[in-house]
């Protein structure tokens, strides 16, 4: 069982940067691969990015690639998404979710544990 919860979502300026945080309990963390998906209004839950339980492998989506990076610090059961440039496209509610396997995936239904999300809003 792992719990997530997000933060570091708010309101900034296209241009501007963000850092979420996904804290995970439990102390089998490394043993879960983890992913960003996010939510605008009116849309489904979209595939952002995804990392590998030991962190050596990633993959994005083609919207967010060369802006946004995806990484982890096992020892502090932490993962994290920083997005760079960001535009009005990114507003939507991002999600971590993880899990039970070592390699990346895209899929949302291959993911287990999801985080209560953390909202991002872009302005113009």
């Amino acid at each position: 069982q792992v719990q997530l919860v997000e933060s570091g979502g708010g309101l900034v300026q296209a241009g501007d940067s963000l850092r979420l945080s996904c804290a995970a309990s439990g102390r089998t963390f490394s043993r879960y691969a983890m992913g960003w998906f996010r939510q605008a209004p009116g849309k489904e839950r979209e595939f952002v990015a995804t990392i590998s339980a030991s962190g050596a492998s990633t993959r994005y989506a083609d919207s967010v690639e060369a802006r946004f990076t995806i990484s982890r610090d096992n020892a502090k059961n932490t993962g994290y998404l920083q997005m760079n440039s960001l535009n009005p496209e990114d507003t939507a509610v991002y999600y971590c979710a993880a899990r039970p396997r070592v390699g990346v995936s895209d899929r949302r239904y291959e993911y287990d544990y999801w985080g209560q999300g953390t909202q991002v809003t872009v302005s113009s």
